[in-house]
């Protein structure tokens, strides 16, 4: 397997709207959630969100977006592939070549735009602007377009594992032989759909959430888009940055439920194990695990107990969902590149909202910013319909 390395970030969360604006907001404890301010919902003053501050109007004027009918998700995500690209200096010529692949990954999608839809389609008979934009793919289809990618691009929705699964595919990509680098990564905007959805579930909460706490009751949701650039390690010349390698990654399904893991955590430890054995790394050797932790009463525990199977003793840990919210799509692209920084700055961030362990399983998240040797981190992303991704990022 060719050495897969990161040579470019990018990002925009409810912490922050740039890699540097995130890691202040992480090193310092920042939570982003609080209450809607960008759209109305009948939820805006019963459930806190992890939501940008910023209007649709500003990210249209500052992207340079003319078209009509660019979606909320479509503006977060050429916001963090901006930055990705010039972060990895890639040139015009190496974006528009065959050899360049576009994997994003979304959950809202369109969505967003649901209501302009159809009031379009009650009111115009030659239908609607913001139809094209309604499709999973849109947002890739648009990045496409404007930056004239001439690789592959595809788009993957498994709900929360999403963007781990792109990240995973970009990497497959490289290794096949099929192309020289890939541009990865998810994106998702807050959207009524959604918003009605996991309240229909009954978990989310009415406050900041608390992912690994015996009282937690509920995640939050929340927006934001990441993107990474793979490289082959062989191809990177001159004076780029590598951040981190890709040296371990898995995807399996817990097959249990539509939204929830079976008891034992079998899917994630699975995933885990897998991508140790891609990595050809004893579980000894992860020094810290960003984990899904969504703060939700089935998660967290079983999460807790997967973990408790394969190390025998527990790694460092952290759930970042506490500072941006759940992010679905975005969620794992957003966690992979804080993993990244983890391991290029050598520190970890301190976990929030937490005061007691869950009785049935004793851990404590690492609560401190602190400076550390850091060689190997493990990224979790687990998804309804038990669709559960580990990826390792290893120092580069």
């Amino acid at each position: 397997m060719k050495r897969v390395v990161i040579t470019g970030l990018g990002i925009i969360s409810s912490i922050g709207n740039s890699v540097s604006e995130n890691r202040s907001s992480l090193r310092e404890g920042i939570c982003g959630i609080s209450s809607l301010q960008m759209f109305p919902s009948k939820f805006s003053d019963i459930y806190p969100f992890g939501e940008i501050k910023i209007s649709n109007e500003t990210l249209i004027n500052k992207l340079s977006v003319s078209e009509v009918g660019v979606t909320r998700t479509t503006l977060l995500a050429l916001h963090a592939f901006i930055e990705a690209i010039a972060d990895s200096n890639l040139n015009k010529e190496e974006i528009s070549s065959s050899e360049t692949a576009l994997i994003g990954a979304s959950t809202v999608g369109g969505m967003c735009l649901t209501d302009e839809m159809y009031n379009d389609s009650q009111s115009n008979t030659l239908g609607s602007s913001y139809l094209d934009s309604y499709d999973v793919g849109a947002t890739n289809i648009y990045l496409q377009k404007r930056f004239s990618i001439g690789g592959p691009v595809n788009t993957i929705n498994t709900a929360c594992s999403s963007s781990a699964n792109a990240i995973m595919y970009g990497a497959r990509l490289i290794n096949s032989g099929r192309v020289r680098r890939a541009i990865v990564g998810g994106f998702d905007s807050l959207a009524k759909f959604t918003i009605n959805g996991f309240n229909a579930l009954h978990i989310l909460s009415n406050e900041s959430c608390t992912p690994f706490d015996e009282n937690r009751n509920g995640l939050n949701l929340g927006e934001g888009a990441a993107f990474l650039v793979l490289e082959k390690e062989e191809d990177v010349c001159g004076n780029k940055r590598i951040y981190a390698s890709l040296s371990g990654y898995s995807n399996t399904n817990d097959s249990y439920h539509t939204s929830s893991l079976s008891e034992n955590g079998d899917g994630p430890y699975k995933a885990m194990k897998e991508a140790l054995d891609i990595a050809k790394l004893d579980p000894s050797l992860i020094d810290f695990i960003n984990t899904h932790g969504t703060g939700t009463e089935n998660n967290d525990v079983v999460e807790s107990r997967a973990m408790i199977r394969l190390f025998q003793h527990v790694p460092a840990f952290t759930s970042t969902k506490a500072n941006t919210g759940h992010t679905l799509g975005a969620a794992a692209a957003i966690e992979a590149l804080y993993c990244i920084l983890n391991l290029a700055e050598q520190e970890i961030y301190p976990h929030i909202n937490f005061k007691t362990p869950i009785s049935s399983t004793g851990l404590y998240p690492f609560q401190l910013y602190k400076k550390t040797a850091l060689l190997h981190i493990m990224s979790n992303s687990f998804g309804f319909g038990g669709n559960c991704s580990s990826l390792i990022f290893s120092k580069a």
